[in-house]
């Protein structure tokens, strides 16, 4: 009977741990989680029930009049086409960049590429705030200011995507490049016939991050446009706070579902692959 009883005592110590841990993650998840659920259902209710003291955690009444107020009266339209077009043509104009950039770096010993690849990874380190005067000089200098383009061209080169493609590169064995040479395999054929699918993984990641990252960019699309005509949507969302009869609540987090939901839905599809591109071996 004693010995019954110690062994219980025993299972339940060991339980009380795992609870606890349990708990512990629970909470975090909730914690997390909790930002987006009040966004979300705020964005379906009426104005009046968004002031209301206490807050309500579940509509009384749905509606859809915020999204129809965005859409209507913002023109949220072209601000949404900006967004994809602007985002979409950074991340087709860094890949034929990055790619033989990193292909350089992990399988040429060319002189001077420690230290060229030291200025890569200083570059990716600096922010943009520091570079953007001398950019915008630039894109003035061009006569490219207020268009599509100064949002674009400067992000070409991904100082990151670079770095952690040629970390993937060097993971992939040379007796493979040395094989399709010997079938007459050109270096542009091997660098995007055989080394792009190859690293799928790290080509997806590098694009969801290039995505939310330029998807939710605010500094320099401010700062490189004066049109609305060409600005994208963080831009719009900003201006649901520029009102001088008060905050609509339930229009602001409207406007901010619809600038979160793309990256939520990229970032399901796209998780394994962020796992599987950064489970690198070591650094060379």
């Amino acid at each position: 009977m004693a010995m019954n009883l110690i062994k219980t005592k025993k299972r339940i110590m060991r339980a009380i741990p795992a609870f606890l841990n349990s708990i512990i993650k629970l909470a975090v998840v909730l914690f997390i989680l909790f930002p987006f659920y009040w966004m979300i259902i705020t964005s379906f209710k009426p104005y009046a029930e968004t002031i209301l003291m206490p807050p309500t955690f579940w509509p009384k009444t749905f509606t859809l009049s915020a999204y129809t107020s965005i859409f209507n009266e913002m023109n949220l339209g072209i601000y949404l086409k900006n967004s994809i077009i602007i985002t979409l043509a950074i991340i087709a104009l860094q890949i034929p960049i990055m790619v033989p950039a990193a292909y350089a770096f992990a399988k040429y010993k060319f002189p001077g590429h420690k230290l060229m690849f030291g200025i890569v990874l200083v570059a990716f380190m600096i922010p943009g705030q520091v570079t953007f005067i001398p950019v915008y000089f630039l894109m003035a200098r061009l006569g490219i200011l207020n268009t599509l383009l100064p949002q674009i061209l400067p992000f070409g080169a991904n100082a990151f995507g670079i770095f952690l493609l040629r970390q993937n590169f060097m993971q992939i064995p040379d007796e493979i490049i040395e094989a399709a040479r010997l079938d007459n395999a050109s270096e542009l054929k091997i660098m995007f016939r055989l080394m792009l699918p190859m690293s799928k993984a790290t080509m997806i990641t590098l694009a969801m991050f290039s995505f939310i990252s330029h998807w939710n960019s605010y500094f320099w699309p401010l700062v490189m446009t004066q049109s609305e005509k060409v600005r994208p949507l963080t831009i719009a969302i900003e201006k649901l706070k520029d009102v001088e009869l008060g905050i609509s609540w339930n229009i602001l987090m409207a406007g901010n579902v619809l600038l979160v939901f793309p990256i939520i839905i990229i970032f399901m599809f796209a998780s394994k692959k962020i796992v599987r591109a950064f489970a690198y071996k070591g650094m060379k």
